[in-house]
């Protein structure tokens, strides 16, 4: 039985729905009961409603007004299934047997250099700030700046692993620096951080950086990355604050119409509190236009005919947990020894602008053994806090 667990591997979802637990959980009263990190409310002023009212839905995905006219629109699987590795602290992940040299983590505390350029964390934030034809057009920092337990597209960056992240998160200098980095990211993207619990504004220079992070659909891949690695690194609250703004700017502001379904479809779904998510997709709901086209939930209350609705995702229940999978293989090793294996994600390639390395999502999938299991189910099968 220890051979059998020690080889195991977890099957990952195969489906959306299996990939989304943001409304399995969902009730009228959990709204008001759970604990939400983003500190925001659903309440919208009448001047957000006149706009949300007058909002033609410009965006990156063209729908009519009828939802007889629309095309079928469906969700991401590759995304919806990379965030659900993400949120689950990438269930397959295997342990590198290379020695840990905490490269992220000397790279912050300005003793190595990243590669393949040799520049130096306090060069970057002390000479790169404002200078937004450099952050655009280099494409070999985002991975030093922003580390994850996934590989990226600059393969001289080395993954995050989990005893790099506890060292990092009690290293004062490192999560200073890391803050700082986070900031001249904000700036180029015409966005500022007000405070030390993440709440972000419109910098002065909005209208300029607005309108070409409307066009660079390359930096909506670096974003993704910028708020994973927010939560790996100890700053999960400081997401949703940024995930909000987006929203609004994008669906009510028509300021950032080409980035709503990256919103959607990306950012949103890099949040591991269920209830936040169900927040700021209850906020996209109201704004969403055309409303029959909303595919993120919730989905159709029991007793309402048992027909999935217009605007509903139709979601089913989530997949098992890692550690329920698990136990079910435990208990049917007797009868087969057959592990399944989903294969890797297939992954998108886009040229930017201007040539160079192209970029690419910084999706990665890992078909790993599991390191611990994620979650313990008691006698009443009581949902984990992050799904």
């Amino acid at each position: 039985m220890g051979n059998l667990v020690g080889s195991w591997r977890f099957k990952e979802p195969s489906t959306v729905e299996e990939c989304d637990s943001t409304w399995g959980s969902d009730s009228e009263s959990d709204e008001a009961m759970a604990e939400d990190d983003s500190g925001m409310s659903d309440s919208v002023s009448p001047a957000e409603s006149e706009r949300a009212a007058g909002h033609s839905g410009d965006a990156a995905l063209q729908l009519t007004d009828s939802p007889e006219s629309a095309p079928k629109m469906k969700r991401s699987f590759y995304a919806a299934r990379d965030l659900y590795k993400y949120r689950h602290s990438y269930p397959n992940y295997r342990k590198s047997r290379q020695p840990n040299e905490y490269r992220n983590l000397r790279f912050y505390m300005n003793k190595i250099p990243l590669v393949p350029d040799g520049i130096y964390i306090e060069e970057i934030l002390s000479k790169w700030r404002g200078d937004y034809d450099k952050l655009e057009h280099n494409h070999t920092y985002i991975q030093w700046l922003f580390p994850l337990r996934e590989q990226g597209l600059n393969f001289y960056a080395h993954e995050l692993t989990q005893d790099e992240i506890k060292e990092f998160q009690s290293t004062r200098e490192a999560k200073r620096r890391f803050l700082a980095a986070y900031s001249v990211m904000l700036d180029f993207y015409g966005i500022k951080l007000l405070d030390k619990s993440g709440n972000v504004a419109r910098a002065p220079n909005w209208q300029e950086r607005f309108q070409h992070l409307n066009e660079s659909h390359h930096n909506y891949l670096r974003i993704t990355r910028i708020l994973k690695s927010l939560g790996e690194l100890g700053y999960e609250a400081f997401k949703a604050p940024l995930v909000r703004l987006f929203l609004e700017e994008s669906l009510c502001n028509s300021t950032l119409p080409n980035m709503q379904h990256s919103v959607l479809e990306y950012f949103v779904y890099t949040i591991r509190l269920p209830a936040t998510r169900r927040r700021l997709l209850r906020f996209a709901r109201q704004h969403y236009r055309p409303a029959h086209a909303f595919l993120w939930g919730p989905p159709p209350k029991k007793g309402a005919g048992g027909s999935i609705g217009a605007g509903s995702s139709g979601i089913r229940a989530p997949a098992p947990t890692p550690e329920q999978h698990r136990r079910v293989e435990e208990n049917t090793a007797s009868a087969s020894s057959r592990i399944n294996v989903s294969s890797h994600d297939a992954i998108l390639c886009q040229d930017l602008v201007g040539g160079g390395i192209k970029s690419l999502p910084d999706l990665s999938s890992y078909e790993a053994g599991l390191q611990e299991p994620l979650m313990l189910i008691s006698g009443r099968r009581e949902r984990s806090e992050f799904s």
